[in-house]
């Protein structure tokens, strides 16, 4: 079993950045690929940004790259997305998820531990 909190979330104007932490307790952290996911009111759940256990791969969603930046510290158990230039439309609730199997780092489905997310909101 693995326990995920978030936390960094907050009010911010466009333009602006936020960090976003993960802390993970439980089963192996280094073992893991960690990926975040956001949910904006009346959105479906979207994908964000992966990282493989080693950090030696990273994936991003087309309307986050360039701005967000996945990484991890596995001696401290912890995942971070770095937010940059933040717009009106990233405002949603920001999750992080822990799965064990490679590949289909962009779909919710394929994770199996999630916290219970920070809300992320971006003033215009």
């Amino acid at each position: 079993q693995v326990q995920l909190v978030e936390s960094g979330g907050g009010l911010v104007q466009a333009g602006g950045s936020l960090r976003l932490s993960c802390a993970a307790s439980g089963r192996t952290f280094s073992s893991s690929a960690m990926g975040w996911f956001r949910q904006a009111p009346g959105k479906e759940r979207e994908f964000v940004a992966a990282i493989t256990w080693s950090g030696g791969s990273t994936y991003y969603a087309d309307s986050v790259k360039g701005r967000f930046t996945i990484s991890r510290d596995n001696a401290k158990n912890t995942g971070y997305l770095q937010m940059n230039s933040l717009k009106a439309e990233d405002t949603a609730v920001y999750s992080c998820a822990f799965k064990y199997s490679s590949g289909y780092y962009y779909a919710p489905g394929a994770y199996l531990y999630w916290g219970q997310g920070t809300q992320v909101t971006v003033s215009s």
